[in-house]
């Protein structure tokens, strides 16, 4: 039975706003720590540690209250001017944050928390008091592991579609499939010598992984509210004049007036269900800035125990995202924020001779371009030489010397996203066994966005990531194979060509063909889908992978279109994203292009045009 039964709503309410609070307060101690006389910052995490202490007090939560307690008397002497900051008492501030985010921990499961780790405790209070005490330290958090990936098969996609459309198309329905919600972290206990240094190690892998549970509630502006109720109002009031204008018809009323009012009102209901879409959409966006407040502690908790000076600058904090892909960009950021640090950004002894500045810098922003946002972190470190990446590409195993001796610069960056790469020869606590990219690309795909990479050696890399701005609804462009219909992400698409089999060329027994000076490899998605295909493909469709550029041969178009993915209950065949209705009630297929283009090798010229003859 849960301790807090009767005080649910109470509690959740608790946990939303402290720990925003103690995000906060995360931020403001990497601020104080370069500004240790500012009283303005001391002031006010002081009154985020009162605040949750008062908190905690109100849900009988006496440990957390203990810890808070012990913490606010220790800012209350730094504000009062009686101790000063040093390096292992920030240390100990941020060991007591790392405790009070594990208490949350407790909170969120329901029950009172065990108890604030004693030698934390006595830490504090010695730092507090200002004698001697040893301050508790960060152990270096682990890489996430890489998740396990489904063993490639082909589908039967002729039986798969088969099954879909046996009923009337009409009648065809697709069962959204539930969302699995992850599981809570767990907080395993190592022995260690001090229990205050086992607080911290806690803390920081929770702070490293950034792996909470899924909130279920949302903060919304009520104008946005109000506008999806005056919407709703309007489309009711439409909805009268077509049942009322539908009644006259079916009395006989046929003539061109009336036919003109019933073209009125469906365009209005057309235009206000349009608004009511963009509106409700509108109301899942967040300011990405939630997400971004937890990276400087990360940064400079990894930029310390490296033995770096690292700074983190934050942009673009009100540009607005799907709640959904807040959630998901959690992981991957956390890797491209630990990568910047370890392998881009050098120590201070390595950056003054190269006539750096010590201090390094990593710059993480977000903007709206259109309707995508794009993500960019940025560092001025050492930077990523192609060739060497090519090299120790060839030394893994990962590629062959062919491969890699065809890739230009840019594709070469993207090789950092292979399964098992890694520039480091040595494996540590924080890099090297070739993990963590592999997880970043996985992750975006997922999110039907891409991820490009430039680099300067000496200068330092760029990565940028490019999100569409919701889930909700994706941009497809809906090809044909003979009459059956499949959608592709429109963010992949570039243009669309016509195919002529007198352009298409075989290099290494491989359909090519070049594209404005460009030697691209031409794959067939009936090929790829294992489909019967009654003819030779008529157009080729110009697509930007993550990894590469190719040429996709169909036999038609339908044309553009918005369509809301549903998954397919107890089915994921490779290389299907989910599926969506059609206007006529059919089912179109959305396919995963990356996954798909991963499953087959590409065919020979022959073997494409083979239905010519």
């Amino acid at each position: 039975m849960s301790d807090f039964a009767g005080n649910e709503e109470l509690l959740q309410d608790f946990l939303t706003e402290a720990s925003e609070l103690l995000a906060d307060v995360d931020n403001k101690l990497v601020e104080l720590e370069k500004r240790p006389a500012d009283h303005g910052l001391l002031k006010e995490i002081f009154r985020s540690f009162h605040t949750i202490k008062g908190g905690a007090g109100f849900l009988g939560a006496t440990e957390l209250v203990k810890l808070c307690h012990v913490t606010e008397n220790l800012f209350d002497r730094l504000r009062n001017g009686e101790i000063t900051l040093n390096p292992a008492m920030m240390d100990s501030i941020l060991a007591a944050t790392a405790g009070v985010r594990c208490l949350f921990d407790n909170l969120s499961q329901r029950v009172q928390p065990r108890g604030a780790d004693a030698g934390l405790l006595a830490a504090l209070q010695a730092v507090a008091d200002d004698t001697a005490a040893p301050a508790p330290s960060a152990a270096p958090a682990q890489q996430s592991a890489q998740p396990a990936r489904e063993p490639a098969h082909q589908p039967d996609w002729p039986a798969l579609y088969g099954t879909l459309v046996a009923p009337t198309a009409a009648g065809a329905k697709i069962v959204p499939a539930a969302t699995p919600q992850p599981a809570f972290p767990a907080h395993g206990r190592r022995a260690a010598d001090d229990p205050a240094v086992e607080t911290a190690r806690t803390g920081r892998r929770e702070s490293d992984k950034i792996a909470v549970a899924k909130e279920t509630t949302i903060r919304i502006d009520t104008a946005r509210l109000d506008q999806v109720l005056n919407l709703s109002g309007e489309i009711g009031l439409t909805k009268n004049r077509l049942n009322c204008l539908r009644s006259e018809m079916l009395g006989g009323k046929t003539d061109a007036a009336t036919v003109r009012a019933l073209d009125e009102a469906v365009s209005q209901l057309d235009l206000l269900v349009g608004d009511l879409q963009n509106a409700v959409m509108k109301t899942r966006m967040q300011p990405v800035g939630r997400l971004f407040q937890k990276y400087p502690r990360l940064a400079r908790d990894l930029a310390r125990q490296l033995e770096k000076d690292v700074e983190l600058e934050i942009s673009g904090e009100e540009t607005e995202l799907d709640r959904t892909m807040i959630d998901e960009l959690a992981d991957p950021l956390v890797h491209l924020v630990r990568n910047a640090v370890d392998h881009g950004i050098e120590t201070p002894e390595e950056r003054k001779a190269q006539g750096k500045p010590p201090r390094g810098t990593v710059r993480l922003s977000a903007q709206q371009a259109g309707d995508h946002i794009i993500i960019e972190i940025c560092d001025d470190g050492r930077g990523m030489r192609a060739d060497a990446l090519r090299r120790k590409a060839m030394e893994k195993g990962l590629v062959d010397a062919e491969t890699a001796n065809g890739l230009d610069d840019r594709h070469s960056l993207q090789l950092i996203f292979l399964p098992g790469f890694s520039t480091k020869d040595e494996i540590s606590n924080v890099s090297g066994r070739g993990v963590g990219m592999d997880v970043v690309k996985t992750n975006i795909q997922k999110l039907n966005g891409r991820i490009e990479i430039s680099s300067v050696p000496g200068a330092g890399s760029k990565i940028s990531i490019s999100l569409p701005l919701t889930l909700a609804i994706l941009p497809v462009l809906v090809v044909r194979l003979g009459e059956q219909p499949f959608a592709v992400p429109l963010a992949m698409v570039r243009e669309i060509i016509p195919l002529d089999a007198a352009q298409v060329q075989s290099v290494s027994g491989k359909a090519t063909m070049v594209v404005r000076d460009e030697v691209l490899p031409l794959r067939s998605l009936a090929g790829l889908l294992g489909w019967p295909a009654e003819s030779a493909p008529s157009y080729g469709v110009l697509l930007h992978a993550t990894t590469s550029s190719l040429v996709l041969a169909v036999d038609g178009f339908v044309g553009r279109d918005d369509v809301v993915i549903k998954p397919l209950e107890g089915l994921r065949p490779k290389g299907v994203a989910g599926a969506t209705l059609a206007g006529d009630g059919s089912v179109v297929l959305v396919l995963d292009m990356e996954e798909l283009l991963s499953v087959q090798s590409p065919e020979s010229r022959t073997a494409l045009f083979a239905k010519a003859a």
